[in-house]
């Protein structure tokens, strides 16, 4: 299997930074896990059960917008945010690369070590 270059996994890496980013937060984790379901929310209904304002889960979903986790559709006055599974998918390829190439550099030095 040959493996991708250098300058690759960078420009790639650096793609996904805003998607890790968004997952480092505790809030965005609990409002992806709201709609993991596939049923597009409201603001209203993502706000309840927690102690956050709207303008909060407001903040926290322009953040997952920017880093396409979650696409939202306006009908009337009310907006309404699906998770979009495909940026985590991405990023998931992208860290089995970078798996693959640690296991490989760590057989490279046992091997070196061994001889």
């Amino acid at each position: 299997m040959s493996r991708p270059a250098r300058s690759e996994l960078i420009a790639k890496g650096g793609d996904f930074a805003p998607i890790f980013a968004a997952l480092g937060d505790p809030t965005r984790l609990s409002l992806l896990a709201k709609l993991c379901d596939g049923m597009p929310c409201s603001i209203s209904k993502l706000t309840q059960d927690t102690k956050l304002t709207r303008q909060a889960i407001t903040k926290h979903l322009k953040v997952l917008q920017q880093a396409r986790l979650v696409q939202s559709t306006r009908t009337g006055r009310e907006s309404r945010f699906a998770f979009n599974p495909k940026p985590i998918e991405a990023a998931q390829e992208y860290l089995d690369i970078v798996s693959r190439q640690w296991d490989d550099a760590l057989d490279r030095l046992r091997t070196l070590v061994e001889r």
